[in-house]
């Protein structure tokens, strides 16, 4: 009976995730001196694409990236051009088998540096 008792909860405090989609929260926040243009997040897989065109300083974008067609392995990646025209990109995290292994992710754009933090809820 214990046993029995024992699966129950497990299982009840692991249905919360059972019903939510594959994908990671994020949050990208420009503390830049300036302005970011043709932002993009998306897994290694590229199959889906979180785009905005652009982010101004003390400014923060917030959204689900979908990976419910990821099959393999990668990594998250944060693209953005800088207001002098140069071009970034951060690579960062892990996912395996299409899944994400964190609920959440957060870009702090710098002048001169990007910090990344995951996290779960």
């Amino acid at each position: 009976m214990k046993k029995v008792i024992a699966i129950v909860v497990v299982l009840a405090l692991s249905s919360c995730n059972l019903f939510k989609e594959n994908g990671i929260d994020f949050k990208i926040v420009n503390s830049s001196e300036s302005q970011i243009t043709d932002v993009k997040f998306y897994t290694t897989e590229k199959i889906q694409i979180a785009e905005f065109d652009k982010i101004e300083r003390n400014k923060s974008v917030s959204d689900f990236l979908s990976m419910k067609d990821n099959q393999a392995d990668g990594e998250y990646v944060l693209e953005f051009t800088r207001a002098n025209g140069k071009k970034e990109s951060s690579a960062a995290g892990y996912y395996t088998n299409g899944g994400s292994l964190n609920g959440w992710v957060r870009f702090e754009i710098k002048s001169d540096t990007t910090f990344i933090k995951f996290g779960n809820y």
